[in-house]
């Protein structure tokens, strides 16, 4: 079995994904509060 050593894994593709896991909770968070006011308005 192989020694670990820390910091030596290539992160980048773990990084990109978990940067487009944030992009999307964003922009779902907005949309979602979005449809919350537009409801508010509508509904009065």
């Amino acid at each position: 079995m192989a020694d670990h050593k820390h910091g030596e894994m290539d992160i980048q593709v773990q990084e990109k994904t978990f940067d487009g896991f944030v992009k999307y909770v964003t922009w779902a968070v907005v949309v979602i509060i979005g449809v919350l006011i537009f409801t508010a308005l509508v509904n009065g």
